[in-house]
């Protein structure tokens, strides 16, 4: 319908298929059954698409350089004996049937005369065989017939001309090395490993230049800036543009300034004055007596305060703070306002109470060490010399007793006299006031409230009153002297007898006179008052009752009994 023009399709025999136009067949001539070609021809249909037809091509299988396009070649294997080209009697032979190879055909005679292309003379006469035509040898070669009788046939002799080679009967193999006429350029190595053929020869470019070439001169590669050292200057960049053998001194070089030279090292001219921050230091000149780029660390700093000051290769040492050696005295102030080796002795050394000297140190400046004082509170400072030259000899008096006093910093003034620990024990020390005019003036408090001043107090301790007491039970405490520095004198006495007694300790009262074992085997004792007043109370019982008091009893055993 009209509405859907255009979705035609086209299809090829193959397959191939188009929508809307023709489509793009590929179609080989070649394929076609039987081939167009002839028997012994092969075809080859160099474009297979549909529009290019009649372009296949026919080439004879025994020499392939005899071909027809669009159809075969008449004729691919010609034998010229059948046409019987020779005379009577003689024998022809092709020996190689290509249409491309006529006139090769030989005729031979029955007395063995030949002839190439034509019909021999068979007479028996006078036979050169080198005047037969075609020539019997190849070209560039010499044709020698030794015996030109006709009896004498195939005796000729082939000797090449150029190289080596000699064959009889027979066109000779010459044997031929190109390299020997030099056919390679200047600088290039030549090679012929196939001395029977010619254009085989190999051409080497000898290093650094690179590059091969087979059957002619090779064009060689050479980069020279690639050679060492390099052909331009140290900080220069070199470029060959055309790296070639035939090219050469075509490189250039050129300065990081932007100066060029071609074929040699450019010549840049190098200011080191004109970089930035400039190498010499401020308020110097920095001089360049040779700006060639082979000129480098030359360039001259000169001070601008005093031309005489310079340095090479670097800022000049232009100025000098003779302050820096402390040339003026104590206490004294150092001014420099020029501070250049050209001024020497402009310093001012100036005193505290503003003494001036230029290029000296003030003789005498007069320093009161005592302002401000240095000395602590409560003391007065007195400096006996005020002189610039006379310092650390000031005093410090006390106020509270002008005996106490030091040179060169604070007297001690002040003493606390608690610190030597003068209470005893138990009491508790209090110095009021720490000065060295109020000595004696501390006091020492029991912890009853006994109160010494100046010494330690006497306090009231009976050691027997603490709970509990020190002594064990029934026993009687007596502390004979409760003065606080007489401790550890309570005696301790027992009770049950007032014979027994310790010192700072326990008494001991009580003894069992049991734990001895005083009674005899198999006899029980008993300790009724286990008291030191009471021994010899303990009694020894016998088993069957038998008693002794203070001594083992004496038992009755009646061993009949048992």
């Amino acid at each position: 319908s009209v509405s859907s023009i255009g979705d035609f399709t086209c299809t090829c025999g193959n397959g191939v298929k188009a929508t809307g136009a023709a489509a793009t067949c590929e179609t080989d001539e070649c394929a076609a059954v039987p081939s167009p070609c002839g028997a012994d021809q092969t075809c080859v249909d160099p474009n297979k698409a549909a529009d290019k037809l009649h372009d296949f091509e026919c080439a004879c299988n025994n020499d392939m350089s005899v071909k027809k396009v669009d159809g075969p070649v008449p004729a691919c294997v010609v034998d010229e004996c059948a046409s019987t080209p020779c005379g009577a009697g003689q024998t022809c032979v092709d020996g190689d049937t290509k249409s491309s190879s006529m006139n090769d055909y030989t005729c031979e005679c029955t007395n063995g005369v030949m002839a190439i292309g034509k019909p021999a003379t068979c007479e028996m006469g006078s036979t050169d065989e080198c005047a037969s035509n075609p020539l019997p040898c190849g070209t560039d070669q010499d044709c020698t017939d030794p015996n030109t009788t006709g009896t004498s046939l195939n005796d000729f002799v082939c000797t090449c001309r150029t190289g080596s080679g000699t064959k009889v009967g027979a066109a000779a193999t010459c044997e031929v090395n190109e390299c020997d006429a030099s056919p390679c350029g200047a600088g290039q190595d030549c090679t012929d490993t196939k001395l029977t053929t010619t254009g085989d020869f190999e051409c080497a470019c000898r290093s650094p230049k690179t590059g091969m070439s087979t059957g002619m001169a090779a064009t060689c590669q050479f980069d020279e800036c690639s050679t060492t050292p390099s052909p331009c200057g140290v900080g220069q960049t070199c470029t060959d543009p055309v790296k070639t053998d035939i090219s050469l001194k075509d490189f250039t070089c050129e300065c990081a300034n932007g100066v060029k030279s071609t074929g040699a090292a450019a010549t840049c001219e190098v200011d080191e004055c004109a970089v930035t921050p400039p190498p010499c230091g401020t308020d110097q000149t920095c001089s360049d007596p040779n700006t060639a780029a082979n000129k480098l660390h030359d360039f001259e700093c000169t001070c601008n305060s005093d031309t005489s000051l310079k340095a090479t290769d670097g800022p000049a040492t232009c100025d000098k703070d003779e302050c820096a050696s402390s040339p003026c005295g104590a206490g004294q102030t150092c001014n420099d306002p020029v501070q250049s080796v050209g001024s020497i002795g402009d310093f001012t050394c100036t005193c505290g109470n503003g003494v001036v000297a230029t290029g000296a140190a003030v003789v005498a400046c007069e320093v009161d060490e005592c302002m401000p004082s240095p000395c602590g509170t409560g003391q007065t400072c007195t400096d006996p010399d005020t002189a610039s030259n006379k310092l650390h000899d000031f005093e410090c008096v006390c106020d509270k007793d002008p005996n106490l006093k030091a040179t060169d910093g604070p007297a001690t003034c002040d003493k606390d006299e608690c610190a030597s620990s003068p209470c005893d024990v138990g009491q508790t020390c209090n110095d009021p006031v720490k000065d060295l005019t109020s000595l004696k003036d501390f006091t020492c408090t029991c912890a009853n409230g006994v109160i010494a001043t100046g010494a330690a107090a006497t306090c009231e301790i009976d050691e027997c009153a603490t709970t509990p007491s020190p002594c064990g039970a029934d026993q009687t405490c007596t502390d004979p002297n409760t003065a606080s520095n007489k401790l550890h004198d309570f005696e301790c006495v027992c009770n049950s007898d007032m014979s027994l007694k310790a010192t700072d300790g326990p008494a001991t009262c009580d003894k069992d006179e049991c734990k001895s074992s005083p009674c005899g085997v198999g006899q029980t004792c008993d300790d009724p008052v286990k008291s030191v007043g009471s021994i010899g109370d303990f009694t020894c019982t016998c088993g069957n009752g038998v008693t002794a008091t203070g001594a083992a009893a004496t038992c009755e055993v009646d061993e009949c009994a048992v």
